[in-house]
């Protein structure tokens, strides 16, 4: 029996170590947790071939923050990519995602394996790029790289099986203004066009799960139908694909593998609820993996605060798991600093996504501290309690050593009003049972 097949099987008889770490961690009550697992409402980013830090993805968790690294035809440095990796974890990042399209690439994976987190992939790049054109990959391709990476120790894998006929057809019927602009999704699109054959991934979903199955790791059921922008929101093959991964989602636990689910792509931010709360109905809530969502296309430059307002929304209502955006993307691919800024961002949005989903929660506590600490402008203790201390303090000192901020100096507020009217006495803010 296969590591994550035993997990969800012994989640319906007790709590096993793993998901006891996890309530731990997560601060929920360890049956609960176990419940949740073998529900298919968290996910276990663990693959038992490779000793890491493991994260848990959905119900009751912490929102988690992936950062995507990875080397590119363009540009190719592992060592680069390899610094991004490390910046991203030290700035708190849960996982990364190696997307690498260029250089060697299983020793790229390899490499970036050896970080104390879970990685995940996406198999069709590796697949295009050993058959040297997309449309010379075949099934017996595409399978074989997805072995190889389960094998090397990979914890979750994209996987873009909602590209079927079925959305090629509706794209066809009804189509958008930016096409496909999921890179994975493009691929099965044109293997489609070319053979006029169903995505094998699709076409063999059986076998996939089986693969997946024996090798403990999880599925992430790729948006490759996502729009690319606000005005391709409506459009029929992004809702196409929701209804395939809905189904895909409840064969995939039913055959003991994890899942989770990619989306949505470019919306307005008038729609960011519905499609979570669409998406959360159809897959019997399994943990929701976003990038974004972006509800704006004329961001560029900025549009890591485009995806962290985007995602604090999506939060909001339900979603799990926020790809981090670079301020590069549609741009460049990122750098160092690039990785370090966005990686904050949208651990900004995951917070903010907490206080949304847990407002009586124990994330609330450091907020009730903040306030006190900066009512009594003990600028030390606001520096702990910031997510970005170290950021927060070469802004605040960069004027000079000051009692309260130079913007307000002597005509400070809070001294003001201090002086005339006593504090109330600090109440502290405990989680309900």
């Amino acid at each position: 029996m296969c590591v994550m097949h035993s997990l969800i099987h012994e989640c319906l008889h007790g709590v096993p170590p793993e998901v006891e770490a996890i309530a731990r961690d997560e601060g929920l009550v360890p049956r609960q947790a176990a419940r949740a697992v073998a529900r298919g409402r968290i996910a276990v980013l663990a693959n038992p071939l490779r000793p890491h830090r493991i994260a848990a993805v959905g119900e009751g968790c912490r929102v988690k923050v992936n950062v995507n690294i990875g080397t590119s035809g363009q540009r190719c440095d592992p060592a680069l990519e390899m610094e991004k990796g490390r910046a991203a974890l030290a700035e708190g990042a849960d996982a990364l995602m190696d997307l690498s399209t260029g250089g060697d690439l299983q020793a790229i994976r390899k490499e970036i394996l050896t970080l104390d987190a879970p990685v995940g992939t996406v198999p069709i790049y590796e697949a295009v790029r050993r058959a040297g054109n997309v449309t010379d990959v075949d099934a017996d391709l595409l399978f074989q790289v997805i072995r190889e990476h389960c094998k090397q120790g990979v914890d979750f894998l994209t996987l873009h099986c909602g590209v079927n006929l079925q959305a090629l057809d509706a794209l066809k019927s009804d189509p958008r203004i930016m096409g496909v602009v999921s890179r994975g999704g493009s691929f099965h699109v044109a293997m489609m066009l070319a053979n006029g054959e169903e995505n094998p991934l699709y076409a063999e979903f059986d076998y996939l799960l089986e693969i997946l199955a024996d090798a403990g790791v999880v599925i992430s059921l790729g948006d490759g139908m996502r729009p690319g922008c606000m005005q391709d929101a409506e459009r029929h093959a992004k809702a196409t694909e929701y209804l395939t991964l809905g189904r895909l989602a409840k064969r995939s636990l039913a055959a003991g593998v994890q899942r989770m689910i990619e989306g949505p792509g470019h919306i307005p931010i008038t729609q960011v609820g519905y499609n979570v709360k669409m998406i959360k109905e159809l897959t019997d809530d399994a943990p929701l993996y976003l990038l974004g969502p972006l509800v704006t296309d004329i961001g560029a430059g900025y549009d890591h605060v485009v995806g962290a307002i985007g995602g604090a929304i999506a939060c909001m209502n339900g979603a799990d798991f926020l790809c981090m955006v670079s301020p590069s993307e549609h741009l460049a691919l990122p750098d160092v600093q690039d990785i370090i800024e966005g990686t904050r961002v949208a651990r900004l949005s995951a917070h903010i996504g907490d206080l949304a989903r847990d407002p009586k929660g124990h994330f609330i506590q450091r907020e009730v501290q903040m306030a006190e600490a900066r009512r009594r402008l003990d600028w030390d203790e606001q520096f702990k309690l910031a997510l970005f201390g170290e950021r927060a303090k070469a802004v605040h000192t960069r004027d000079g050593e000051t009692e309260t901020c130079s913007m307000c100096g002597d005509l400070c507020a809070l001294k003001i009003v201090d002086q005339l009217l006593p504090a109330p006495d600090p109440t502290p803010v405990k989680k309900e049972e």
